[in-house]
């Protein structure tokens, strides 16, 4: 009898022994899984910062290089210069053979657009040109409407004193409209107006001549003006010929 008690006491001191082995077996795998789970996440803090390091920087480059300005420089070289919103040149185009090899032989990308233009108007090609006194136009148009205003006031002063240079503001639909065309946008404002006068004229043809072709051939299809500045009919003939959107801005040196 007494040996079946002590077996039977035996036996609850086994089952006890066994929940404790299980509880502390538990325990572990618990602790285990809540230091895997601090790893895990110390390991996923540094992946977390790398992306949003990653999503600062594209959207930083994205702000950069996105022009929120557009300068349009036509003389004989056609060429665009694409302004950042710091001031900066993020792109050249060159809009004709002459406006590719000028784009090309300047180093100005990544340039303050001041510093760029100046390049431009004191380049050999079109220092040559403004001697002839070949047109010279600069276009300034864009998303920024202060930025643009600004860009604009300063082409203005640079152009100043350069004889038969006019200054306009762009219009973004027809700056568009141009690309579209593959004129930049001065030679295709100039082109929309020779159209006018002769609507069998081409984008092709316009884009292998000078602005002052351009201009000679309005001026030509205008009519004849007389001395004192009036067409044959007695009526006034604006200055210069230029009849781009000016908003106020444009002007002509000549």
């Amino acid at each position: 009898m007494s040996n079946r008690i002590q077996e039977a006491f035996q036996h609850i001191h086994a089952e006890e022994e066994l929940k404790n082995r299980t509880k502390a077996y538990l325990a572990r795998r618990n602790q285990d899984s809540q230091r895997c789970k601090r790893r895990g996440a110390r390991r996923l803090v540094p992946a977390v910062a790398s992306l949003l390091l990653i999503l600062l920087i594209g959207s930083g480059c994205w702000l950069y290089f996105r022009p929120t300005a557009v300068i349009s420089i036509d003389i004989n070289p056609s060429l665009e210069l694409g302004i950042n919103r710091f001031d900066k040149v993020v792109s050249v185009t060159g809009y004709n053979e002459d406006g590719q090899e000028l784009a090309e032989s300047l180093d100005i990308k990544y340039m303050d657009y001041d510093k760029a233009v100046r390049a431009l108007l004191e380049s050999q090609k079109i220092t040559e040109l403004l001697a002839q006194e070949e047109a010279l136009s600069i276009g300034v148009g864009g998303s920024d409407q202060r930025q643009c205003e600004r860009v604009l006031s300063a082409m203005e002063s640079y152009t100043e004193g350069h004889a038969n240079s006019h200054c306009y503001s762009a219009d973004l639909q027809e700056l568009e409209d141009a690309h579209q065309a593959g004129l930049s946008y001065g030679k295709y404002q100039a082109f929309l107006e020779l159209r006018e006068l002769d609507p069998t004229v081409t984008v092709e043809e316009v884009q292998g001549m000078t602005m002052g072709e351009i201009r000679d051939r309005i001026a030509e299809l205008s009519g004849p003006e007389r001395e004192d500045g009036t067409d044959g009919d007695g009526s006034s003939k604006e200055t210069g010929g230029y009849h781009g959107k000016q908003n106020g801005h444009g002007h002509d040196n000549r």
